[in-house]
């Protein structure tokens, strides 16, 4: 950002589909950022800071984009680990997608939202004999499994209850996603799924057909998070692909899906694009047909798992600015240090991943010098920062309001209590209205777990 006009600015392809900012010098909203018609201001100020605002029509429009990609609103499973709650829940459930779910209480919190349980599919690297009873006494629609011993669990719980449930089997394709080491999931070395080259795959598959409780209906495979490489989707499914004419051939059986996970990555900052969904299931699909024919199988049908791409999106984060310091460089030069009222408890990625975002000031237009600026939390690590290298305007001072777009997935989800900050308020806004969904974290929740 090198000019007032693009600081100014929001990215569309970034901000939320609904966010405007207001540029009537006659109004006192005069440059404040107002998402869905509610101001960022009036948020702040009912709701206090750190607050993030989701934008709900954002959210149920990228929900109805992926189903018309992938051709039907049930072969879309809304990926929860992104974010959840029984709102969400409720909001996926009504736009007609599946669910996916990768732990007991994000399956909980889906049943507590009344979500059809046909319509979950559970994942999970070590999930337990409760969470696998759960599933079971819930009438989930597939369980992945990830492992021979996890197979032989889930046989057992089945068969105590007399039912048949439906798994698929977690495939690693071998296939490099060029992602985040911690991110990507479908190479060797890894924790999840079982692996196609070396024949564990084939074995689980062959034991889940041989089971008397057990139903395998597909197989499953995940490249990676964020990612852009369309070309990683395509190469597992004609990976993946391949077993399934395994398992044709030799055990007669011809299975009906081909779950290629999510991955699916956003744009973070204004120099980022999104990958092109529905292009990727263009090609996706087409490529899984003719594999298909050339392998002489019947085409399954395929089922993707996106969360960051429904969810991201339609989020941002309201900071409120405090402390403002400069701090020597060198001899010559300084950076500016802005801190707000949140930070790495409230969103890890920057962190954890060196995530980059998009970040603006929201209660007014800016009209300073372009300065060296460093965006930081206020926990005691000096790795907390938000905003690491960035060229903004020198009157940003206390009491402004700063938001980070794009904050939807895998930031409330993967929140924490460092230094006893509390989770922050969520809500939701549409058609001029805001609706609450999850309340501000307080000391006396945190207080009231101890004994």
């Amino acid at each position: 950002m090198q000019d007032l006009e693009a600081f100014n600015g929001l990215p569309e392809h970034v901000w939320p589909r609904n966010a405007r900012r207001d540029h009537d010098d006659h109004d006192d909203h005069d440059g404040v950022v107002s998402i869905a018609g509610v101001p960022l201001t009036q948020i702040a100020a009912e709701y206090g800071t750190p607050v993030m605002v989701v934008d709900e029509d954002d959210f149920r429009s990228r929900c109805r984009d992926m189903a018309t990609a992938f051709k039907a609103a049930e072969n879309v499973h809304y990926a929860s680990k992104a974010f959840l709650t029984r709102t969400i829940a409720r909001w996926v459930d009504e736009e007609g997608l599946s669910l996916d779910v990768a732990s007991e209480n994000e399956l909980r919190i889906a049943l507590a939202a009344n979500f059809p349980p046909e319509r979950i599919t559970v994942h999970g690297n070590n999930k337990s004999i409760a969470f696998l009873q759960l599933c079971v006494d819930s009438g989930v629609g597939h369980v992945v499994i990830d492992s021979h011993e996890e197979l032989a669990l889930l046989e057992n719980v089945a068969a105590a209850a007399g039912v048949r449930q439906d798994v698929f089997v977690r495939v690693k394709p071998g296939v490099d996603a060029h992602t985040h080491e911690f991110i990507a999931t479908s190479h060797e070395d890894q924790k999840f799924g079982l692996s196609l080259a070396s024949g564990s795959a084939y074995k689980a598959a062959c034991d889940a057909i041989d089971s008397p409780h057990l139903d395998l209906t597909g197989l499953h495979a995940h490249v990676g998070s964020q990612v852009f490489d369309a070309e990683g989707f395509k190469l597992a499914a004609q990976r993946v692909l391949g077993l399934y004419a395994q398992i044709f051939r030799e055990r007669n059986v011809a299975l009906s899906y081909l779950d290629l996970g999510g991955g699916y990555g956003i744009a973070y900052t204004a120099d980022e694009a999104p990958l092109d969904v529905a292009a990727v299931a263009r090609d996706l699909l087409r490529e899984v047909d003719n594999v298909a024919e050339d392998l002489g199988i019947v085409p399954p049908t395929v089922v993707v798992e996106p969360g960051r791409a429904i969810a991201g999106p339609s989020t941002v984060t309201v900071y409120c600015a405090g402390v403002v310091k400069d701090v020597s460089t060198s001899y010559t030069s300084t950076r500016r240090y802005i801190s707000v009222d949140g930070g790495m408890s409230d969103n890890i990625r920057p962190a954890l991943y060196a995530s980059l975002y998009d970040a603006r000031l929201v209660n007014r237009l800016a009209t300073g010098t372009p300065t060296a600026t460093r965006l930081v939390g206020s926990h005691c690590e000096s790795g907390d920062i938000l905003i690491n290298d960035a060229n903004w305007p020198d009157d940003i001072a206390r009491g402004d309001l700063i938001a980070l777009a794009a904050t939807g997935a895998y930031c409330y989800s993967m929140a924490s209590n460092y230094n006893a900050f509390g989770r922050p308020a969520v809500v939701s806004v549409r058609d001029g209205k805001v609706t609450p969904m999850l309340r501000r974290e307080t000391v006396e929740d945190l207080l009231a777990r101890e004994y």
